[in-house]
């Protein structure tokens, strides 16, 4: 089994355990669509599929799991740090490249490095095109029309 379905079959698990059924849908509808652009956009820009995909798939997990998105990405790099220790999934330079994404993806204003980008961009995409009756937020506004320039669209 890849190391991506062995992290996906741990966060189903996690996810499986909300009683709101329609948070739950909500909830792998959302990482599992962040998970999908975070590999288009890391393919493209020549960076890891995988990690980006991966990072994707616990970037919100601490929020599903507590019901709060008060500081979720930085209590989330935390959580993501010892769900993959406990896996063993990825080795210390990848646990920090994923760690860096997930603390970093909810600053949308800032730019940081090209993976934390990659998962910033992938979760503004969800956010922008999962429901297109919703407006864009503000602060994802700038850097939509700037990934709808880089695919073309």
């Amino acid at each position: 089994m890849s190391r991506l379905k062995k992290l996906r079959k741990y966060v189903n698990s996690e996810l499986n355990k909300m009683e709101d059924a329609d948070k739950r849908i909500s909830a792998v509808a959302h990482l599992y669509g962040v998970s999908l652009a975070a590999t288009m956009i890391a393919r493209k820009r020549g960076l890891d599929p995988e990690i980006a995909s991966m990072a994707a798939m616990l970037h919100d997990l601490h929020a599903y799991k507590t019901g709060s998105y008060e500081d979720h990405a930085h209590k989330g790099a935390g959580l993501a740090g010892k769900i993959l220790d406990e896996l063993k999934l990825t080795d210390e330079a990848e646990t920090e490249m994923i760690c860096s994404a997930i603390y970093h993806h909810d600053d949308k204003l800032v730019t940081d490095g090209p993976m934390d980008e990659v998962l910033k961009d992938a979760d503004v995409i969800h956010h922008c095109m999962n429901d297109m009756s919703k407006a864009i937020k503000e602060k994802e506004q700038a850097r939509f029309d700037k990934l709808c320039a880089e695919f073309g669209m």
